[in-house]
């Protein structure tokens, strides 16, 4: 039996795959494809390699069990963009696709807020110039102003507007899925995938189920009815439209968190969910108790938002354990985060595990670095203007690097594996792939 998490570099995103079955009779599910170059550096080639292990022909499809975005994100979304732009012009040039999608799980923004997402795009134009929107990510400078307006911190704003400046992707991706005819959201009639109160195991193929545990019914309709006030408020005066819609709520309710499950061994996809939201889903399932003291285990976690410290609480990692700490990121908007790793190492002193990274630490840290000094630079420009705003410090690699946290001990150098040469990294739970 196989059940392997096949953790692929994705630049700042997430792109990884699950195999499961057996050696005779192989799965596979593609989550997420990270942003720009993704799918041509990593993506596509291991779906190559797979192609090539199974003997497949030239003429033949591979089989896809599951195509599952997590949510509307650039760091996300966009190799999965990539990947049906390539087959949508394999069809009309009646060539054969590279896929054989079996159903398609993702949840579109315009559906999830009840409107179609043309006034959100046309307030960041009308606002900032089409120029601002480049590929899925708002200018610098827009997120810069957009944070000084925003009453929410500085994290949870540049959180929203990712979304927000993927409106666009995930309508077009939603499109071109229609277009290939990709099954979407099957198990749920075509609509929303929502986590139910004691929801059970959904089967995706043999010997494989997943069991949502986000979003949430209740926040998603607290979502529309979100919208609706905001274009209401679309014409006041003075306030930049899209600071009144802009909360934490955003990112978290606009990923869809499952539990994997083969045999007895299991894994929780996060997405960019937040901690405490995906505790709530996990009770809401029936996974986890209301108690404090209650906890859960899992062979594999995919640390929610690549490891973002605004998006995680010590708590999280008392409640939810595991052998393998999934951390995909390359330190660009400072993830994964020190403040994240210490809660985690904190949590679990004492324990058996392993940490798994999509790069070397040290280049991690290099990225963390030239954010923290881009951040620290605009908390300066912010502290001439409020002479209470807060200024962090000048960077310390011993006090802010992931090198000094994790390879100072021995012990805790010998649980870190990273990415390799090979372009993935393979976590088996099970019989092992060798592809």
């Amino acid at each position: 039996m196989i059940f392997s998490f096949d953790l692929l570099c994705a630049r700042k995103g997430d792109c990884f795959l699950l195999h499961f079955g057996t050696v005779d009779n192989p799965g596979l599910i593609i989550v997420d494809g990270g942003p720009k170059t993704v799918y041509k550096a990593f993506l596509k080639p291991r779906l190559g390699q797979i192609k090539q292990a199974r003997k497949l022909t030239s003429q033949e499809p591979l089989p896809v069990d599951m195509l599952m975005v997590s949510h509307v994100d650039d760091d996300h979304i966009q190799g999965i963009l990539d990947l049906t732009n390539e087959e949508r012009v394999a069809v009309e040039a009646r060539q054969p696709r590279l896929l054989n999608v079996q159903r398609f799980w993702h949840n579109s923004f315009d559906e999830i807020i009840d409107h179609r997402p043309d006034d959100l795009l046309a307030s960041m134009k009308s606002q900032f110039g089409p120029a601002s929107l480049s590929e899925g990510e708002l200018s610098e400078q827009v997120v810069a102003k957009l944070e000084e307006e925003s009453s929410e911190p500085a994290p949870v704003v540049a959180s929203s507007l990712k979304v927000l400046a993927s409106l666009d992707q995930g309508f077009r991706l939603r499109q071109a899925a229609e277009r290939l005819e990709f099954p979407r959201n099957p198990e749920f009639d075509g609509g929303l995938i929502v986590a139910k109160p004691n929801g059970e195991a959904i089967p995706i193929a043999k010997n494989i189920a997943f069991t949502v545990v986000g979003p949430m019914l209740p926040e998603l309709k607290a979502l529309h009815q979100k919208h609706a006030q905001w274009l209401q408020d679309l014409k006041s005066a003075g306030k930049s439209p899209l600071v009144a819609y802009i909360d934490k709520s955003i990112p978290n309710l606009s990923s869809i968190v499952v539990l994997a499950e083969c045999g007895d061994k299991r894994m929780l996809l996060t997405g960019d969910a937040r901690g405490d939201k995906i505790i709530e889903g996990l009770q809401l399932v029936g996974l986890l108790g209301p108690e404090q003291s209650s906890t859960m285990h899992v062979d594999v976690l995919k640390v929610p938002h690549h490891g973002s410290a605004n998006n995680l609480e010590k708590g999280f990692f008392d409640r939810i354990l595991a052998d393998h700490y999934v951390f995909s990121g390359d330190g660009q908007h400072g993830n994964p985060d020190r403040e994240a790793l210490e809660m985690l190492l904190q949590s679990r002193q004492g324990a058996d595990y392993t940490l798994h990274f999509t790069y070397p630490l040290k280049d991690i840290d290099e990225e963390r670095k030239r954010d923290w000094n881009k951040e620290q630079s605009k908390e300066k420009a912010r502290a001439k203007k409020k002479a209470d705003a807060k200024v962090r410090s000048n960077w310390s690699p011993k006090k802010h690097g992931l090198v000094a946290l994790l390879t100072d001990s021995q012990q805790l150098a010998k649980r870190i594996r990273v990415v390799g040469a090979s372009g993935s990294n393979m976590i088996n739970l099970l019989d092992d792939v060798s592809i």
